[in-house]
């Protein structure tokens, strides 16, 4: 449920302020102005505000439905929160649900991490391994490959027309 809630915005991972306030079960609203009443707790590593064209160009991929599901936008633009600055709302947000979801959302972060770094380590080893083995490789390239043009030469001397006698 949270992987599908975190974003990549402005080349970092980030989930919507709508988003936390459904995982948290409160408001949109209440959620912000507990962060607006707290803007020195989210600098702009933490959070920010999306422009008008990051979040016309965000519509068409993310669905936000009001309360009652007629299916219209909001017409504010979103505050996204980093990982940090979702951190941070469990100081703004203290009820027992908003630290056990907070706890969630930092579970899952640190997997994520986790499973970056790994795929970085195998694509490292994967790339030291093929350059260790090319070179032993291209031998048996060059072997097999002498092999093929030998065996095609000796095809077109059988296919020849023998002079003389049998």
């Amino acid at each position: 449920m949270i992987q599908d809630k975190i974003h990549t915005i402005r080349n970092q991972k980030v989930m919507f302020d709508f988003d936390l306030a459904e995982l948290y079960q409160v408001e949109t609203r209440a959620l912000k102005q507990a962060v607006r009443r707290n803007l020195k707790r989210f600098p702009t590593d933490f959070m920010f505000e999306l422009t008008r064209e990051e979040y016309n160009s965000l519509r068409s991929q993310i669905v936000t439905l009001e309360k009652n599901n007629k299916g219209r936008h909001s017409k504010y633009l979103p505050f996204v929160f980093t990982e940090q600055g979702i951190s941070m709302l469990s100081s703004v947000l203290r009820s027992d649900l908003a630290i056990e979801i907070n706890i969630s959302i930092m579970r899952f972060f640190i997997k994520l991490r986790q499973f970056t770094l790994s795929n970085a380590e195998l694509i490292g080893k994967l790339d030291a391994l093929k350059n260790k083995y090319d070179k032993q490789f291209s031998t048996i390239y060059e072997a097999l490959d002498y092999l093929l043009k030998k065996d095609k030469q000796e095809n077109v001397q059988k296919e020849r027309k023998q002079i003389g006698y049998k």
